[in-house]
């Protein structure tokens, strides 16, 4: 067994472990963040993508112990309160979704690739850097219309960093 104590969405997290315990089942079994998805369990498809110490990992390859003292963001701590992160709102607006089992590693993907680039995005660029993230169901067209979207909101807003856990 590991002991493990971090941050998640602002909240101060600790317990015992496992040690072969992955991030993603500590989120969704012992802190009942289903937000994040078991897709794959091979870092292939992305659906586990949340922010650790600001930047996007698939908590599918981490073990819980190897997050103990991070800061953890889930997609249950991107938005503020009730309204939501740009990301979440642009994918709203332009129906980034179908099913939504991919939805919310492909926002937190999304908060990090526009983090990583304030300057904006193009739609190149935006395919490019979601290889790693599959969506078996909308052809991804407005998923990278969405994202875009968001990318010129949050330029306008300076809001281009993700926010951070306190």
């Amino acid at each position: 067994m590991s002991e493990v104590a971090m941050v998640v969405n602002g909240r101060k997290v600790s317990g015992a472990v496992e040690d072969r315990t992955l991030l993603v089942h500590y989120l969704r079994e012992h802190l009942g963040l289903t937000g994040t998805h078991v897709g794959c369990d091979t870092s292939q498809c992305g659906a586990c993508v949340v922010h650790m110490d600001g930047k996007a990992i698939k908590s599918c390859s981490i073990l819980a112990a190897q997050a103990s003292g991070a800061d953890i963001v889930t997609i249950e701590g991107l938005a503020d309160g009730a309204d939501l992160h740009p990301v979440q709102a642009a994918f709203k607006e332009h129906h980034g979704l179908q099913c939504g089992f991919c939805t919310p590693g492909m926002i937190m993907a999304a908060t990090d690739m526009i983090r990583r680039h304030p300057e904006g995005l193009d739609e190149a660029t935006v395919r490019a850097e979601l290889e790693g993230n599959i969506c078996r169901c909308t052809g991804y067209h407005n998923i990278v219309k969405a994202i875009l979207a968001a990318s010129k909101t949050m330029a306008k807003a300076g809001k281009g960093k993700t926010k951070k856990a306190a």
